[in-house]
């Protein structure tokens, strides 16, 4: 059984998740809990190789459910090989997306059974799921304007996509109310932060600061 606590953060690109994630494992950091960061998909050899073929604008034509496989068999790796030892041994993982991203943009975004998703899921984690996920939520025309100019295959799809990828994030989160949190992303990095960091105080005590 897994000891620590885990912790995803997701939501469309451009909502500050990396950013947070950071913030969260230093606050965590200085309350004397030692942690690791990690993304998905990548985090691991495999993974990363992965990554760069689900990202990359030279991969065209690309099946729906061979991307979603890919998304899984990059997160297989790394819980096995980086998520569930680092909780065995009482560590805090906060990770850049997991697998409800799958589930929304492969199914709400695009089209594959929500039901499916989650079956296959379960097998690539061995059952392994966030104690909490935060949902940074931002509109799109404000998400899309903090993205590099170079956008990757994903970032590239077209904003009916991602209209159908946040409301995925909000019925997602609106049937797993004790375990999905939904945060306002269009305040300061801080305020965000604060927010998040009040969440896990009271859902976590042991974790809160002391100071």
């Amino acid at each position: 059984m897994a000891d620590g606590l885990f912790i995803s953060l997701d939501g469309i690109d451009g909502g500050g998740k990396s950013t947070q994630c950071q913030l969260l494992l230093d606050w965590f950091s200085r309350n004397g809990h030692p942690g690791i960061v990690c993304r998905d998909p990548g985090g691991t050899t495999l993974g990363e190789k992965v990554r760069s073929i689900l990202l990359s604008k030279n991969t065209e034509n690309i099946d729906r459910s061979a991307e979603m496989l890919l998304y899984m068999a990059s997160r297989a790796q790394l819980t096995a090989e980086i998520i569930r030892p680092a909780l065995e041994a009482d560590q805090i993982v906060i990770s850049d997306r997991y697998l409800l991203a799958n589930v929304v943009y492969q199914g709400y975004g695009g089209g594959l059974g929500i039901d499916e998703l989650w079956k296959i899921g379960h097998i690539a984690t061995g059952g392994l799921n966030p104690d909490l996920t935060f949902i940074l939520d931002l509109p799109y025309d404000q998400a899309s304007k903090r993205l590099q100019s170079e956008r990757d295959r994903m970032e590239s799809l077209p904003a009916d996509f991602f209209s159908r990828v946040q409301e995925g994030f909000l019925h997602e989160a609106s049937k797993q109310p004790d375990k999905i949190s939904v945060i306002p992303a269009s305040g300061s990095i801080q305020a965000i932060h604060a927010q998040i960091v009040a969440i896990v105080s009271e859902q976590f005590p042991i974790y809160q600061s002391n100071s």
